[in-house]
């Protein structure tokens, strides 16, 4: 018997698939049994800047994350505790004043293109699985979602693609493969790949 939550990571490039993946093991498990934690939340906080200089962070550098916010927030859960994740917002760049209690879960998913690359946060995760995708379905994927969720030009998102997202994809994302334990093609689109990790989540929860 067990009562330490097992903690899977989702990483791989944006547009990769990686929250389609992750929706598809919340649906077939239950949200009952799954927490689940976006990376993004926890984007450095920086009201002292003003919009623009905010909009021009490097946000596919490891130094935009708070990576100790989330690894306490890990140990709060992994303890028997509830974490108050952090609300961020796009659109100003900045987190909200609200945050979103998560109870200690018997499974939590943490999914970001850069968990992998912070050593401490990565030996956390008790199964690292990497969503491999090609560079040109990703760049497609991400210029639909910024265009309709985010309200941003096509001139912006091309942009910030060849500045920051490109390299720090080359540089950050894509060497931290090495560290995962599963790698996958086309997240969400992988039956078999989520077959083989809905099986291990419930024989956790078996266990439990």
């Amino acid at each position: 018997m067990t009562t330490t939550p097992l903690i899977i990571g989702i990483a791989g490039g944006t547009g990769s698939g990686k929250t389609t993946l992750a929706q598809m093991i919340l649906q077939r498990v239950g949200p009952d049994h799954i927490g689940h934690i976006a990376h993004d939340m926890y984007y450095n906080h920086n009201p002292q800047m003003s919009i623009e200089q905010r909009r021009q962070i490097d946000f596919d550098h490891p130094d935009a994350l708070e990576n100790q916010l989330l690894i306490k927030h890990l140990h709060q859960l992994k303890g028997g505790e509830t974490a108050n994740i952090p609300v961020y917002d796009y659109t100003t760049h900045l987190r909200t004043e609200n945050v979103t209690p998560m109870p200690p879960k018997p499974v939590i998913l943490v999914e970001g293109i850069l968990i992998f690359a912070d050593h401490v946060l990565a030996k956390l995760l008790d199964i690292k699985i990497f969503v491999d995708t090609d560079d040109d379905i990703r760049f497609i994927r991400r210029l639909r979602r910024d265009l309709e969720e985010r309200g941003r030009s096509v001139d912006s998102v091309i942009s910030q693609y060849l500045t920051t997202v490109r390299p720090g994809h080359t540089i950050f994302v894509q060497p931290s493969i090495k560290q995962a334990d599963i790698v996958i093609r086309e997240g969400g689109r992988n039956a078999v790949a989520i077959d083989t990790i809905v099986a291990r989540i419930h024989q956790h929860l078996a266990n439990i």
